[in-house]
Order: structure tokens, then sequence, then C-alpha cells
């Protein structure tokens, strides 16, 4: 009896102590060096110091609903209610943003850039892959509306975990933004654990982990793994959405965006990047990604006459 007891006492700490360990991988995954991404995108030519500090911009904290500041830029090089939010990916910063915010700033847009939650200069303590990030994003989209008028145009820019977060906004929250662009978003978090857990860890079956890793974050962040499922909530999103993938991602695979874009009723457009891995479409396909999203706004916002006077006007 003794020995069943120790047997079960020794069992449960095991699965304890494996269920804080894996919780604490999914609530503090190692995040990139701010430094390290600011240098990386201006090795790349993707961030000009000088272009960036003679932009007509403004700081901004916006208040997380959760008590927390999002620090935020406000790029304003244009007289016009237009604008576009970008939001990173794990690990990254807004500083990531840039390079998608250039985009739409040639085409006549201003631009919100921010950090997610336990990101770059924000506050909170924990990553949640959207769960409590697009109650963050409402906070931007509500605080912008507040700002500039409800005659506002919106566009919403997520790459990776940021674009799950914009569905998850779009599609449980408030379908408060005029288009959408979902850059290799994953479209259920248990399934992309599951993914991961096969390619990384071969020899820990995801039934065994993910069950347990859901338990652990129930009890300390209050929700549960299979609440951030963009798939689930998809249909309710009504406003045009452009989905793009690079056919060779084998982090978030490609297939993901394939089966959100067929769930999406309404006006949508798919794009599969020929190269590039996880993130990289727009770095190695800069072209075609522009000329998919000129296409994209043509279609959807009649964006077409007032992208060529911004065009004509920074030439």
């Amino acid at each position: 009896m003794r020995r069943l007891l120790r047997f079960l006492l020794s069992f449960i700490l095991f699965l304890t102590t494996l269920g804080v360990y894996f919780s604490n991988r999914l609530m503090y995954m190692k995040k990139k060096d701010e430094n390290f991404i600011l240098n990386r995108e201006k090795e790349a030519g993707r961030f000009d110091p000088l272009a960036f500090e003679n932009l007509p911009k403004r700081e901004v904290s916006i208040s997380s609903p959760f008590g927390y500041p999002l620090k935020t830029i406000i790029a304003e090089p244009h007289d016009r209610k237009k604008y576009i939010i970008i939001a990173h990916g794990v690990t990254e910063n807004k500083m990531n943003s840039v390079k998608y915010m250039n985009i739409f700033l040639k085409r006549g847009y201003n631009a919100v850039i921010y950090d997610h939650r336990r990101h770059g200069e924000s506050g909170g303590k924990t990553t949640s892959y959207g769960h409590y990030e697009k109650f963050d994003l409402q906070a931007v989209v509500q605080w912008l509306k507040a700002e500039k008028g409800p005659d506002v145009q919106i566009g919403i820019h997520g790459e990776s975990m940021g674009a799950a977060t914009m569905l998850l906004y779009a599609g449980m929250l408030e379908d408060g933004a005029d288009f959408y662009i979902a850059d290799c978003p994953f479209s259920d978090f248990e399934e992309q654990l599951s993914h991961r857990l096969k390619t990384e860890m071969k020899l820990l079956p995801p039934k065994l982990f993910i069950p347990l890793a859901d338990l652990f974050i129930r009890v300390r962040q209050r929700y549960s793994i299979k609440d951030v499922s963009p798939i689930s909530v998809i249909e309710n999103i009504q406003k045009p959405i452009l989905f793009i993938h690079s056919q060779l991602d084998d982090f978030i695979l490609p297939t993901m965006t394939e089966e959100l874009f067929q769930r999406k009723q309404g006006p949508k457009k798919l794009y599969l990047a020929t190269n590039g891995i996880h993130a990289q479409s727009y770095n190695e396909n800069k072209e075609d990604y522009e000329r998919v999203i000129d296409e994209f706004l043509d279609e959807y916002v009649g964006a077409k006459n007032e992208r060529m006077e911004a065009l004509s006007s920074s030439s």
C-alpha cells in the first residue's frame, strides 16, 4: 500500500513538474533580442533609421483592458483618415512591422504599429498566442476610432501570431476594420502545437502533452488552448480578407491558411508565395507581395486612384 502511495505521489509530482515546465514554455516563450531585430532589419535594408527618424509620427501609450500599457507609434505623413494597423508575430516587436508599414505609407495610408503584450516596450507578463492579445488589438482599434472619428478607414495587417490575433479579434469580438491581411496565421493553436511537437519533440506524444499543458494554462492563465482557434470563428468575419502564406513554410503549414481561406465566406483572396519559409513571404517575394496587395485593395477597397495619387506625390 505504501509503495502504491509513493508511486502515485511520485507520478503526480512528475505530471505537475511536466505541466509547469510546458505551460512555462508557452507563457514565457523566449523573445528575440530587440537589438537583434533592429540590426537584422537594418542590414536587410528593410529599416532605414534616417527615413524613420524623419517620418511624421508620435508615440502613444494605449491602455490594455488588462491594465498594462501598449506602446504604440502612430505614423501620419498623410492628411487623410486612412490607417493600417500592423500586428507583429510572437518573439518580434513593432520594429519588425516597419517594413509592412512602409508598403502602406507608399499607398496613402497612415500607420499604427505597436508591441503586443510582453513584447517590446508594452506591459503584460505572459504570451497567450492571440487569446488576450485580441482584446489588446480591440483596444487599439477603438482608440483609433475615438481619436479619428467614425469615418476613419482602417485596415489590419497581421503576421503569424499577429495574424491569428487579428482573425480572433474580428471573428470573436468585432468585425471592426474595413479589411484584413493575414500573413501566415495558424488556423488552430492546438493543431499547431501538435504539429510542432511532432516536429521538434518526437518522443513526446501530443495526446499526452497538450491536455496536460491545457490543464495548467487553464489554472494559471484562465483560458484554454482550445479557445485559440481562428478557424472556429472565421465564418463570422464579413469584411474582405487577403490570406498570404509561403508554400515552403514548415513552421506553420500553408494548409492552415488554405483551410481558413476555404472556410471564409464573402470577399477574400489567397496568395501562396513561391519563396521563403515562415514569415518570409514579403522578404523573399517583395514585388509579388505588393502586387497582390494592390490587386486586393483595388478589388475590395477601391484604392487604385488614391494609390496613384499617393505614389505620384511621393516621387
